[in-house]
């Protein structure tokens, strides 16, 4: 007889959100594989709870080596309890490679279902909730980080995204640029925790409010984006989409012809756009005077 692997979820913030079932199978296991050790020895005490089970330590730095290890486990007939810090294992967070073993070995796999901070985010947040896709934390690198927006710039469904507090402002600041500035979003900090907000805007608005400091667990909710057509899409704009593609990497010939299957428009109106703009630039350079931000103010009376 082979063991059964349990993924257990586990409160994102308010203790009293814990499953029923999660008490119980904490106390049941042979194995505990927690994400912090100690986090697990709060909640037990929270729950009141004795665990008879031996606890390991199961986090990113140690999953690929330990995995093995509970797999061998499941297989001799143990009951494996696997809890992460908070929300469900195997999202964003330790679980999938043990998963995959237990799979791979004909292991039975279930699930104690819990809170969510992806589901939780996407409730609250009051953008569409029929389509929705889970991106996970961005890279931390700015120029991976706006590859990856890229991919989605054009998915119709909500996307859902987990980011560190000190990241959110350049990541608001990227995705305002990428995605549009008008599109609608949500800051979801701390659920169900004691400062819990739910700050909704436009990435346009939102970037700057972040820029003044944010703390806690943050996912972040934006809109999808919309139907579009040629009649949506000024010159800005295409000249816009353009400059993001090509420093994504591709080439301006490359990027021009993306830009116009996404508009619907022929290649010679978006690379008209692209040289007008890039005229106009130089002409401003040459001649700073015909910039009205950059024209020195008149004394009164000055013609």
């Amino acid at each position: 007889m082979t063991g059964t692997l349990v993924l257990a979820g586990t409160p994102i913030g308010e203790i009293a959100d814990a499953p029923p079932r999660l008490a119980t199978e904490l106390a049941a296991a042979d194995v505990i594989a927690a994400e912090d050790t100690r986090r697990l020895r709060r909640l037990t005490q929270a729950l009141d709870v004795q665990p008879r089970g031996r606890i390991v330590s199961y986090f990113e730095g140690n999953e690929a080596a330990r995995t093995p290890e509970l797999a061998d486990a499941l297989a001799g007939g143990a009951r494996v309890l696997l809890v992460t810090d908070a929300g469900m294992p195997s999202v964003s967070d330790p679980g999938y490679r043990l998963v995959a073993a237990a799979v791979e070995r004909d292991i039975k796999v279930t699930a104690v279902p819990g809170p969510s901070a992806v589901l939780t985010a996407l409730a609250v947040s009051g953008l569409p909730v029929d389509r929705f896709c889970f991106e996970g934390f961005l890279p931390r690198k700015a120029g991976e980080r706006r590859s990856r927006l890229r991919e989605v710039e054009d998915e119709r469904r909500t996307l859902v995204y987990f980011e560190a507090p000190h990241r959110l402002d350049d990541t608001l600041a990227a995705m305002a640029e990428i995605f549009g500035a008008e599109r609608r979003a949500a800051v979801c900090r701390e659920l169900t925790k004691t400062y819990e907000e739910v700050k909704r805007g436009s990435l346009g608005e939102l970037a700057p409010w972040a820029a003044e400091g944010v703390r806690g667990e943050i996912t972040i909710v934006v809109e999808g984006a919309p139907e579009s057509g040629p009649q949506d899409l000024g010159a800005e704009e295409l000249v816009r989409r353009v400059r993001v593609r090509e420093e994504a990497g591709e080439r301006r010939k490359e990027a021009i012809a993306a830009v116009a299957a996404e508009a619907g428009l022929p290649k010679r109106e978006v690379f008209d756009a692209v040289v007008a703009a890039k005229t106009a630039a130089k002409d401003l350079a040459k001649d700073p005077a015909k910039n009205p931000a950059k024209s020195p103010a008149k004394a009164p009376g000055e013609k």
